[in-house]
């Protein structure tokens, strides 16, 4: 199986998904161009599956779960098979970097720490498989009552395309440590190393059936597997309307999920900030992926003895970004694809109609491919907290400028949006600190820094429109099991 896929990932053409442990094309026969953001070129295709493809992979994790060792197995047999999955992960870290990097236009260190990230999570996860345990709880006399922690069963993972690598991992990792088999539908944008994935889960010893991946567009594939009886739980990365549409298909099962829909993310900068520390992290917050991040750091909101030093300084830094091909390893590589591209030149085209003032563009790289999705970065101050800009989330290398007179007036800009999932605040008096990350509306808040790496073991989620439920850490392995209350009597 695995020197299949070393075969297609050397030739570039045509990828196969991955069904109860085998390569399968689309039932229909019909395949989906795979291009490359950097050039505008197809090097690859997929299988554009449908309804009865979905069904294949459902009822192949179905029967993997009622019928294979997988859910049987004890937790730490399956925290091994992690441990070898992590081990593959790392074995192949830079093969699967140069795909996704290929594949979604990233800039290849970010591929690398992508595939390093992923590494992480398997590592992660397989040595929590078995840390999570029931508990026993006082009852009446002659009572003995407890609680296990059991798998809900087939679980959807729905991936997009701006983290494939990453945010495979994390819900595989999170749901195989619990003992759910899974059926993954990547976004037709980046499917690319979702398939090897699956592929290294059954050269580490994961039985067939367990982790299904299949390939497609989502208003054919996706909803197929939203709205499927036999799935159990659904974890879905990706849009708002997206993410309304999955609920609602899985409301009509009464099945459960967790939603991760998107940011716009603040961070507070105070008078008394260290600025050498700040400065290139709300940089990097915002080019990261080239802004096509659900965490990105897209406003900065300025005390205003500081903003004009701020605004200056970032101005400075955005003015030397480059935006280029992903194997010249620039500050940031291509959109995903045109349309992206077009969203992204809206909002800006919108802001500067509305008066919001440019201070700066970054610029795209001479060698760039003039078919390639680029956009350069672009710095905006004078921005109306009404406009969509201010509001709305972008997912480009866009960053807004807000200036604010006191702690109160930063708390209602920051939460002034729709969204609710990180925030930044850049302060030197603890007190401050402590205030702030109370009132601040987020799932994730971070003082004197922003993102941590990605963090494996902290809950992610957000608040308000931004979803509900938590990926990462031991959290995410509570959404990836259900409680079930043991009673005896005894006399």
């Amino acid at each position: 199986m695995g020197s299949h896929l070393a075969r297609t990932v050397a030739e570039g053409r045509a990828f196969m998904q991955v069904i109860a442990g085998r390569p399968a094309d689309a039932l229909s026969g019909r395949r989906i161009d795979v291009v490359c953001p950097s050039d505008g070129k197809i090097f690859a295709s997929i299988p554009a599956s449908d309804a009865a493809d979905v069904d294949a992979a459902v009822k192949a994790a179905r029967r993997a779960f009622d019928e294979g060792p997988w859910s049987r197995t004890p937790a730490f047999e399956r925290g091994r098979c992690l441990a070898r999955l992590a081990s593959l992960v790392e074995r192949e870290a830079e093969a699967l970097a140069a795909l996704e990097s290929r594949d979604t236009g990233k800039p290849i260190r970010q591929g690398r720490a992508d595939a390093a990230a992923a590494h992480r999570y398997y590592e992660f996860y397989s040595g929590a498989a078995d840390k999570i345990h029931g508990d026993t709880i006082p009852f009446l006399e002659g009572y003995t009552a407890l609680t296990l922690r059991e798998p809900h069963g087939v679980v959807a993972g729905i991936i997009p395309w701006n983290y494939p690598l990453q945010i495979l991992a994390r819900v595989v990792g999170a749901a195989l440590a619990m003992g759910n088999t899974l059926v993954i539908k990547p976004a037709e944008d980046a499917s690319l190393t979702a398939i090897r994935m699956a592929e290294l889960a059954l050269e580490a010893g994961i039985p067939e059936g367990v982790v299904n991946v299949v390939t497609g567009y989502g208003h054919e594939a996706g909803a197929a597997l939203s709205a499927h009886p036999m799935v159990d739980y659904i974890t879905f990365t990706g849009s708002p309307p997206t993410g309304t549409a999955i609920q609602q298909a899985a409301a009509r099962n009464n099945r459960g999920v967790t939603m991760e829909l998107g940011g716009k993310s603040p961070q507070i900068v105070f008078a008394d900030a260290d600025l050498d520390e700040a400065l290139p992290v709300l940089v990097n917050a915002i080019i990261q992926n080239g802004g096509q991040t659900c965490s990105a750091g897209s406003r900065v909101l300025i005390e205003k003895p500081i903003y004009d030093k701020v605004a200056a300084a970032l101005a400075e830094r955005f003015a030397a970004l480059v935006a280029g091909p992903h194997d010249l390893d620039l500050d940031l590589g291509a959109l995903i694809n045109l349309r992206q591209k077009a969203r992204v030149e809206n909002y800006v085209r919108a802001a500067e109609e509305a008066g919001a003032k440019v201070l700066a563009r970054g610029r795209i790289h001479e060698q760039a491919p003039k078919t390639g999705f680029y956009f350069p970065p672009v710095l905006f101050a004078d921005v109306d907290p009404a406009e969509p800009l201010a509001r709305e989330e972008v997912f480009g290398p866009v960053l807004a400028l807000f200036a604010f007179e006191d702690e109160a007036e930063a708390v209602r800009l920051a939460n002034g949006t729709e969204y609710g999932l990180v925030a930044g605040i850049w302060t030197r008096d603890g007190a401050r600190q402590h205030r702030m990350a109370k009132r601040v509306r987020a799932g994730q808040v971070f003082v004197n820094a922003y993102g941590a790496g990605g963090g494996v073991e902290l809950p992610f989620g957000g608040f308000k429109k931004s979803g509900h439920g938590r990926e990462k850490g031991f959290e995410a392995l509570f959404h990836m099991s259900a409680t079930k209350t043991v009673v005896f009597r005894h006399g």
